[in-house]
């Protein structure tokens, strides 16, 4: 990161502003190490953040991305889902990696687990679907999430009281998808080895409302770590095609147990793609299925932290983000991987949607309107020069400042970092003049 480092406030929330796979990490990262605390909200191992540190990679599922903060402690929410063998092995690769996380990593009492069978269960769902599959990372997200809304899931704070709680639920909820799915798990199995992660889990469990509330109260500074994006919310997203929690910032309020008043004088920064990529099925109206979107794929790097699937490109879409703007009332915006279209000779950017000759006001919910719309284009000249080694905004290519200046006008929010590369360093801090 650059001089002059931004401020921001001490409850920050970070958010995915379009449909994940935005870069959030790298910025996370860098903040963490002026927080006390960072706290994933939602989802689980689906997420996936990759951060480069003095050429070293580190590829993040489900752990908060400021556990590479040494002195920041880190906790799993209670909106999160917690499939306990990746945490582990999470957790090994970093000790490998020379990170120690002992006495700095949490994981919320009321956090639901995520289990093997809940994995199988999804890939057989997707399966089911056929051609109107989801594109779910078949990592047992929705299942687990499903088992919690219906009551019969298995919390965190349940290993505490393993042959008492753990045991007969674990057997029963088994048994219920043995029976519903015809899958076979080898329950004895599966208590042996949960048995052997409650010991090592336990000093992990904590009260995370306690935890993140006597934080706040005693002026810590509380980094909070949305996983997926905005646009894959479970009630605000593309329906059917999103995920099973709420990656929006007011999934914080839920996932955390924050009470909404103390987000009044939060910063809530959105990570914005320099153009738009999504994983897996649904509607994408600025997608490009020509060379320029295959070079953007390759320059970009554009295949998934967590499933190794290539991401669909695309245009920068600012409908989505005035609507991702809306629901979510950004303070300032991280624009990533502005390098990756250095070589383009036109850059366009969507700037509205129209439906039988008339502007839509907002991004539609239904996704057969959203497949009929046409899409209003905004071309701006590409810069055609290699800004990596750029760590200067005024040292940007003039066309690069306006296509970034466009965005800030366009949304009427500060952009206050610009990605031009994947290592730590590589982000240029913008003094904006809103």
């Amino acid at each position: 990161m650059a001089e002059n480092q931004v401020e921001v406030a001490q409850l920050t929330v970070v958010v995915g502003a379009q449909w994940g796979d935005e870069g959030k990490g790298k910025l996370t990262d860098d903040l963490a190490r002026e927080f006390d605390l960072t706290l994933r909200y939602n989802g689980g191992s689906n997420a996936g953040h990759t951060i480069v540190v003095e050429g070293r990679k580190y590829a993040l599922h489900l752990i908060p991305c400021g556990i590479l903060n040494p002195k920041a402690h880190c906790l799993l929410g209670n909106g999160v889902v917690v499939h306990i063998p990746t945490l582990f092995k999470e957790l090994a690769e970093l000790k490998e990696g020379g990170i120690s996380y002992e006495g700095r990593m949490f994981v919320a009492e009321r956090a639901h687990l995520v289990f093997d069978y809940h994995m199988t269960v999804d890939g057989m769902r997707e399966t089911s679907l056929g051609k109107d599959m989801i594109g779910t990372t078949k990592k047992g997200i929705g299942p687990a999430y499903a088992e919690k809304m219906n009551r019969t899931g298995l919390r965190a704070v349940d290993l505490l009281r393993f042959d008492t709680v753990f045991k007969p639920r674990f057997t029963r909820a088994a048994q219920m998808a043995q029976t519903r799915f015809g899958i076979e798990i080898d329950i004895e199995a599966e208590l042996q080895r949960y048995r052997e992660f409650a010991t090592q889990l336990t000093p992990m469990i904590v009260d995370g409302v306690d935890l993140v509330n006597s934080a706040l109260e005693s002026g810590k500074k509380c980094l909070l770590e949305g996983a997926n994006g905005v646009m894959l919310d479970i009630d605000l997203g593309t329906y059917p095609y999103v995920t099973s929690s709420h990656p929006y910032s007011g999934g914080g309020v839920t996932g955390l147990g924050i009470a909404p008043q103390k987000f009044g004088a939060a910063d809530v920064i959105a990570i914005v793609k320099a153009y738009t990529t999504r994983v897996g099925e649904g509607p994408f109206v600025t997608e490009l299925t020509d060379d320029i979107g295959a070079m953007i794929q390759k320059d970009g790097h554009e295949f998934g932290t967590t499933t190794g699937r290539p991401r669909r490109c695309g245009w920068l879409d600012l409908v989505v983000m005035k609507y991702s703007h809306r629901i979510n009332h950004y303070t300032k915006i991280n624009i990533t991987k502005l390098d990756v279209l250095s070589c383009l000779d036109e850059i366009k950017v969507a700037v509205a949607y129209k439906h039988n000759g008339k502007e839509l006001p907002s991004f539609p919910s239904s996704l057969e309107l959203l497949g009929e719309v046409e899409v209003v284009y905004q071309t701006f000249p590409g810069w055609k020069s290699d800004i990596t080694g750029v760590r200067n905004y005024l040292d940007l290519p003039e066309a690069a400042r306006n296509y970034v200046q466009f965005v800030e006008d366009f949304l009427k929010v500060p952009v206050r970092w610009v990605g031009v590369g994947p290592d730590r360093e590589a982000t240029i801090v913008k003094q904006s003049a809103l």
